[in-house]
């Protein structure tokens, strides 16, 4: 058998053969380590190569601690499998939830479009727009959610603007095909196309494209510039949007996965933390997820040529007749949802009001509406939780008094804004069980002595400054996020970032924030995260392109996420000193500390 057709088979039954595999090159560990310990690294680490590799859908290996983490006497199946259902679950459930609701009635594509009509049409205009808006949904849907709903709507205005992307293609090439056939000389060989009749848009099209060539003079060097840029912008409306969303995601602790592991794993490892909550967490993230858009907006912008005079001047060309057509191809589209009925407004209601009672409740830097109740009463979660079941029994339709009398209208089934089959039929339940297993596997890694292990081995990396420490892991969890899911990658990291702050005596959230911001930042394959895929997936982009602009993203991503930590970070979450809530440090140890400089205006030092 040749060596080729053998790599061929075992590519094909490469997933069988890691989970085969695994085990059994990590059975040292059991060996070689003190007895819980090993065994608890053992998991974790058969667990990360699962994650990493996809050998097993990553819900499937999310459950292995309720198997693994008993028989192999880690942690008792009463202590384990709780953890598949706090109360962070049951906050990140009613987010989803919610997002069904305004998916189920359309609430977001109007928001969509709307947002459009007020920035225009100039490309970089509209660039802008669709990653404001994709910005704002993914705080609230999922990311995937929002990138396969803001798709077609680009490619709409994309057609309205430039035409058929077929023929913008021919356009392209066109200048090039000549060029070669004066150097190499005309080809001999030509394939036959097929007959076919073209559709209506390809016959439009053309016609645009041989009156455009006839009628304005342009040569057709002239045409394949136009062509060229116009392709440019093309793209840079399709790599914007799940930029965007995985932007918009780490704005509020429901808007991505990560997001919520870290509030978990602070609940695990720091009982007494009460620092994040929903409304702190905002506070936080929005002006980051703002400066970091915009920034963004401006490379995107610039890489693809939307950044020009035409901003701010007007031109009267054929430019600006394809703008004024994209303007109508909006409005048109808005004109369609006709005006907002009783459910999109119900729903748009319940919406803010969820946002604001989360906001609220105790946002820290006021006093919020939990201490109307016994203090650690009411989480998240509850909030959650009621404005999310009232959707279920809420009437989609305006009721009437007058119904009741009147035999003549219509006896039709009572409809609520959200029925159960839809919200089992959306809500991403493989999710819910990957941050079980997250947090199951950080409750068997302080249960078993494997976190205060680690932390032990980690003392020389206490020397590098704080600062430098918490960039270099922000970079280097945004680049391992490239490779693997984002919550796998955040699961198996905080451990032992939690543990590396306990060792070096500074303030955990200094260094488990930042990466985990960072984990969302994957933008330079099209394989990081779904919403990057979707783009993908519609052909018009070339890997080249997801990474010339995801390595300076990236780059921006890191410092942006660094500005943050070390100007309001610092003032909000007291970043500044060792909290309280931690566990106590040995001031009189060897070890050398990390030192966070201190902020122009804050008296408070390490």
């Amino acid at each position: 058998m040749e060596i080729s057709v053998l790599f061929r088979k075992l590519w094909c039954v490469r997933k069988q053969l890691i989970v085969f595999l695994t085990p059994l090159v990590l059975l040292p560990l059991l060996f070689g380590l003190p007895e819980k310990e090993g065994k608890c690294l053992y998991v974790v680490l058969l667990m990360a190569v699962f994650w990493c590799t996809e050998a097993l859908p990553l819900a499937v290996t999310a459950m292995l601690p309720v198997c693994l983490f008993p028989t192999m006497g880690i942690l008792p199946s009463k202590k384990v499998c709780p953890q598949y259902f706090l109360d962070t679950n049951f906050l990140f459930l009613s987010g989803l939830i919610m997002a069904s609701a305004i998916e189920e009635w359309g609430l977001h594509r109007r928001i969509a479009l709307k947002v459009l009509k007020i920035v225009g049409v100039k490309p970089a205009w509209l660039i802008l727009g669709m990653m404001l808006t994709a910005s704002f949904l993914s705080m609230w849907l999922s990311n995937t959610a929002t990138t396969a709903m803001m798709l077609p709507i680009a490619n709409a205005i994309l057609e309205s603007l430039f035409g058929d992307l077929e023929t913008l293609k021919r356009n392209c090439r066109s200048g090039e095909d000549a060029e070669n056939e004066v150097i190499n000389g005309p080809s001999n060989m030509k394939m036959q196309p097929v007959q076919s009749l073209p559709s209506e848009k390809q016959i439009l099209s053309i016609e645009g494209q041989d009156g455009a060539e006839q009628g304005d003079g342009r040569t057709a060097e002239e045409v394949r510039e136009e062509a060229q840029y116009q392709m440019q912008i093309w793209k840079g409306f399709l790599i914007c949007i799940p930029y965007a969303a995985s932007i918009g995601g780490t704005a509020t602790l429901t808007g991505t996965a990560p997001n919520l592991i870290l509030i978990g794993q602070l609940k695990s490892y720091f009982p007494e933390c009460d620092v994040i909550n929903f409304g702190s967490w905002f506070a936080f993230a929005l002006p980051l997820m703002l400066i970091f858009l915009f920034l963004g907006w401006l490379w995107i912008a610039f890489l693809y040529g939307g950044l020009n005079t035409r901003l701010c001047i007007k031109k009267q060309d054929r430019r600006a007749e394809a703008e004024v057509k994209a303007q109508a191809v909006i409005e048109d589209d808005y004109r369609k949802l006709g005006p907002v009925n009783f459910a999109e407004a119900s729903i748009a209601f319940f919406f803010v009001l969820f946002a604001v009672l989360l906001f609220t409740r105790d946002p820290k830097f006021v006093t919020g509406w939990s201490v109307f109740f016994p203090k650690g009463y009411v989480s998240d979660a509850v909030t959650g939780v009621i404005i999310v079941s009232i959707l279920f029994f809420f009437p989609s339709q305006k009721p009437s008094f007058s119904w009741w009398f009147n035999p003549q209208a219509s006896n039709s089934a009572y409809v609520p804004l959200l029925s159960w089959k839809k919200a089992q039929d959306s809500v991403p339940w493989n999710i819910i069980l990957l941050l079980g297993g997250g947090f199951a596997m950080a409750k068997g890694c302080e249960e078993s002595g494997l976190a205060s292990w680690i932390g032990g081995h980690l003392q020389p990396l206490a020397e590098v400054p704080a600062p430098a420490a918490a960039m270099l892991l922000t970079a280097f969890v945004a680049c391992f996020t490239e490779f693997a899911s984002n919550t796998a990658t955040i699961i198996i990291f905080l451990p032992v970032i939690a543990e590396l702050a306990i060792a070096a005596s500074v303030n955990p959230l200094y260094l488990m924030i930042p990466t985990t911001v960072g984990s969302s930042f994957a933008f330079m394959l099209p394989v990081s995260t779904p919403p990057n895929s979707i783009a993908f997936a519609s052909g018009h982009l070339l890997v080249k392109d997801m990474v010339k602009t995801g390595v300076v993203m990236n780059i921006l991503g890191v410092l942006c996420v660094s500005l943050a930590m070390n100007t309001w970070g610092v003032a909000m979450f007291d970043l500044n000193s060792y909290p309280e809530w931690a566990p106590p440090v040995n001031v009189s140890s060897t070890l050398v500390h990390m030192h966070i400089p201190p902020i122009p205006g804050l008296n408070v030092t390490l």
